[in-house]
Order: C-alpha cells, then sequence, then structure tokens
C-alpha cells in the first residue's frame, strides 16, 4: 500500500471531487494525507485524518467574463493562493513523505514541492477551462498563463522547467469527464479521462422532503458557488420561465433565499442542498456550466439546459450540446420564453435523455474512482 497527500483548493467543486477520491484511495487499504485549509478539511475528513493545514485564503468574488475573468481568477485568488500555501505544502511533502502527491491542478505550489523534493506528482482536473478551454472565449490564455506560472516558480526559488507546465503533471494527468464530452480534443501528455468521482459528503444539509410533490416533474436550477452575485438578474427570467410550466413542474432553486422567493408546492429555494441525493430524482437541471454539477447531472443520465456565464463553463455549454444531451442558451440575454422552451424540449423529447445517459454509460466506461485508485498506486509502485 502506498501513501498519498492530497493538497486541495478550497472550493467547494474542486473539493467535493478530492474527497472522494480520498475516500477511495483509504478504501483501497492506502494512507492518506491532507494540505489544505483545516477549518475545511475537518469537517469533511474526519477527527482522525492527517491535516497539514495552510490557512485560508478566501475566494473573492469578482465580475467580468470572457478573458478578463479568467485573468482576474488567476491574478486575484491563485496566484496569492499559491503564494500562501507554497511553504505549508513543501513541509507537508517534506514530513509525511509521500509516495505520490496529488495535487489540484490549480494548487501548483504542491506540484513545485512534489518537484523540489523528487516526489511524484499527479494532477486533478476538476475543470475544463486549462484541460479543453474555450479558445474563442480566451484568446491567448495558454500563454499567458505559462507567464503567470513563471511567476509561481519564482516565488518558490526554483528556476523554470520549461518541460514541466504545472497544470498538467508529466506523470499522471487525471481529468474527470469521458471522450463522449471532450470529443477528440488534444489533451496534455499522461492525461487519463476517469469521469466523475463521486464519494460520500458528510456536511451535505437536509432537505424539505415533506414538501416534495411526487406528481410533478422535478428541476434543479443552480449557479454554482462562486456566481450568486453575477445571478441576480438570472433569477427573476428563470423563475418567470418556471411560473409557465407551474402545472406540471416543481424546482428546486439553489439561491440565496433572501433573492429567490419559494411558493409553496411549486418553487423549493435553499441555499444548499444534497446532489446526489437530489440527482436521481430530478428530470432535468439548469445550471451555469460548471463541471461538477454538469459531470454529476450527467453521470445520473439528467440533461440540461446549460447558461454558461465565464471562465470554462462556455467549453462545456458546447460539449453538452454537442453530445445532445442538453440545450445551450445565453445567460445574459435569455428571456422567460426561451428557457421555458429549452426546459420543456429537454423534458419532453426523448432524445435529451437518451444521450444523457449515453454520456453516463460513458463515464461508467471510464471507471471513476476504481480507475484513478488503480492509475495513482500504479504510478506508486512504478517508484524508481
Amino acid at each position: 500500500m502506498a501513501r498519498f497527500l492530497i493538497v486541495v483548493l478550497p472550493l467547494t467543486g474542486h473539493l467535493n471531487a478530492a474527497l472522494a477520491l480520498g475516500q477511495a484511495l483509504v478504501q483501497g487499504g492506502h494512507d492518506v494525507a491532507w494540505c489544505g485549509p483545516e477549518s475545511d478539511l475537518r469537517p469533511l475528513v474526519g477527527p482522525q485524518a492527517r491535516i497539514y493545514p495552510t490557512g485560508k485564503r478566501y475566494y473573492r468574488q469578482h465580475g467580468g467574463t470572457g478573458i478578463e475573468a479568467a485573468r482576474a481568477l488567476w491574478t486575484g485568488y491563485l496566484i496569492p493562493l499559491n503564494r500562501f500555501i507554497l511553504e505549508p505544502a513543501d513541509a507537508a511533502v517534506v514530513d509525511y513523505r509521500p509516495d505520490v502527491v496529488v495535487v489540484d491542478q490549480y494548487a501548483v505550489a504542491g506540484a513545485l514541492a512534489a518537484h523540489r523534493h523528487g516526489v511524484r506528482w499527479a494532477s486533478l482536473c476538476t475543470g475544463a477551462m486549462e484541460l479543453t478551454p474555450p479558445s474563442w472565449e480566451l484568446p491567448g490564455h495558454q500563454e499567458w498563463v505559462t507567464e503567470q506560472l513563471a511567476r509561481v516558480w519564482a516565488m518558490a526559488g526554483l528556476p523554470v522547467d520549461e518541460s514541466i507546465d504545472l497544470r498538467f503533471s508529466p506523470y499522471l494527468v487525471l481529468a474527470l469527464t469521458s471522450p463522449a464530452l471532450v470529443g477528440a480534443a488534444p489533451l496534455p501528455p499522461q492525461c487519463r479521462l476517469v469521469g466523475p468521482i463521486l464519494g460520500s459528503r458528510p456536511n451535505d444539509p437536509g432537505f424539505a422532503w415533506q414538501d416534495w410533490d411526487v406528481e410533478r416533474r422535478h428541476v434543479l436550477v443552480t449557479v454554482g458557488t462562486l456566481a450568486d452575485h453575477l445571478a441576480r438578474e438570472f433569477y427573476p427570467r428563470i423563475v418567470a420561465a418556471l411560473d409557465l410550466l407551474a402545472d406540471r413542474v416543481q424546482a428546486v432553486v439553489v439561491a440565496p433565499t433572501a433573492t429567490v422567493a419559494g411558493s409553496a408546492g411549486r418553487l423549493l429555494v435553499a441555499e444548499r442542498v444534497p446532489m446526489l441525493e437530489l440527482l436521481p430524482r430530478l428530470d432535468a437541471v439548469v445550471c451555469h456550466g460548471g463541471m461538477g454539477t454538469v459531470t454529476e447531472a450527467l453521470a445520473h443520465g439528467v440533461p440540461l439546459v446549460v447558461a454558461p456565464i465565464r471562465f470554462d463553463q462556455p467549453a462545456l455549454a458546447v460539449q453538452v450540446a454537442d453530445a445532445g444531451a442538453g440545450i445551450a442558451v445565453p445567460f445574459a440575454s435569455a428571456g422567460a420564453g426561451e428557457l421555458a422552451a429549452a426546459l420543456t424540449a429537454v423534458l419532453d423529447e426523448p432524445g435529451y435523455r437518451a444521450a444523457a445517459h449515453r454520456v453516463a454509460d460513458s463515464f461508467a466506461a471510464a471507471g471513476g474512482a476504481v480507475a484513478a485508485v488503480a492509475l495513482l498506486a500504479e504510478l506508486a509502485s512504478d517508484i524508481g
């Protein structure tokens, strides 16, 4: 059995995947330690797990879309975060002596710590902005990110190794998708498509199941955990669209309760939901196109209406539409009629659900957690 250190990015979608992978490694008999904010990790991994704390660098909401948003993500959050965790990550590698470091692809300080100490590392790709970037939205993105990564090498006091892209390990890249979505897109060397990695979520909230109407079809609406400030104009439009379908649809809207008013029997509003418990009961999902939400829905054969906002979301919207598993609509301008028409299509036209099930089958074939653990164990056993 091997020793794995998992270096996390403290954002919900990233943590969910890392947590599920860690659970699968432990179930496989491996030793796992964690590097990240203890305030985020401890409630998830339990009192006995070994955590190398980094402290917490908070994500600050910002506006903008396209290349402006992508660059703000790097300069406003990712670069400061990696500067902040460089020393704790390095100390964790030295103390724990892992066989392999598993690094969220944006927690590149973990990759640098592994590189510095000659430890193999694997990248965990929980998004698509770096893996299959929407080039029409992000012109020049790859070249600009290369410049930012050079800054991180310098922060670590290391010369840039031009043969290494810190976002993509030269040993193993675990991408949480499948060919049914990415198609023939070029991928990094050593990239393995394993599909979504799903596990238990100890901090999931309860849900008002007593208000669930078994006579209606069910739709989940979510813009993820980082875009509520951008969705204030979207919520009224999607609620108006749901009003047009009120005779047969009950919706669950994930939003601040002060932003969207619930309606008994028709509209259930919650700030958080037990996503994996809800999905098997849903008929459709309306979302922003975050990779976690998209792949979790498709893993359950649920078709989507995708209204992408920024980052990798436009690329994922195209992938969903190309797979036939949903419809893409413009986030900023889609009105109630367009949203209602898209929802009606994915609810009533069987081709969308059939395509979603085909993607689900491709995810199952990719292997998920089982495949990821096998690949990591192989990497650990191949040392030397």
